[in-house]
């Protein structure tokens, strides 16, 4: 074993440099938002359907706390969600990725999930939005497209779905 003195890596890394080299203020010091909708979802609703919960700034990081709702929304079958970062049409160029955030969450039986999951490894938090897309290397600076979208079987019984968003940027 050894002694060990560590400094973190997004934030007090280059809080010594002269000139200092401070941190973007989402990752120390933002102000925390909240973003909270519902929608209702059909008994009828098929696989494919989407649902538009949130409309976030690209460079908004969304913290870890962020979850997703929903009622039983099944009596047979085995729906699930999956929760996405969409283009604005015309806004950027990047590609539509429908389970960019989160996916599989199981909704046969109420429930919730985090809204991040999808490859998240406790060192992506504090990622911005823009970098869960695998097309885009730069923030395309615009607001993007937060959906949920229905996968694996269609609904048979409607419900309630609802997401809580924290985010800073």
């Amino acid at each position: 074993m050894a002694v060990v003195t560590l400094v973190g890596s997004l934030v007090m890394d280059g809080l010594d440099d002269v000139p200092k080299s401070l941190a973007d203020p989402g990752q120390a010091g933002g102000k925390v938002k909240c973003w909270i909708d519902t929608v209702e979802v059909g008994a009828a609703d098929t696989v494919a359907s989407t649902y538009l919960m949130a409309r976030l700034p690209s460079n908004a990081i969304i913290l870890p706390a962020s979850t997703l709702y929903w009622d039983d929304l099944t009596t047979t079958g085995s729906p699930t969600m999956d929760v996405g970062v969409y283009n604005m049409t015309g806004k950027s160029d990047f590609t539509d990725d429908a389970d960019a955030l989160s996916n599989g969450h199981d909704v046969s039986s109420a429930g919730s999930g985090a809204l991040i999951t999808q490859g998240a490894s406790i060192s992506s938090y504090g990622q911005p939005l823009w970098d869960h897309v695998g097309s885009v290397t730069a923030d395309p600076k615009t607001d993007v497209d937060i959906k949920v979208v229905l996968a694996d079987a269609n609904v048979v019984g409607g419900g309630t779905m609802s997401v809580v968003i924290y985010y800073t940027e």
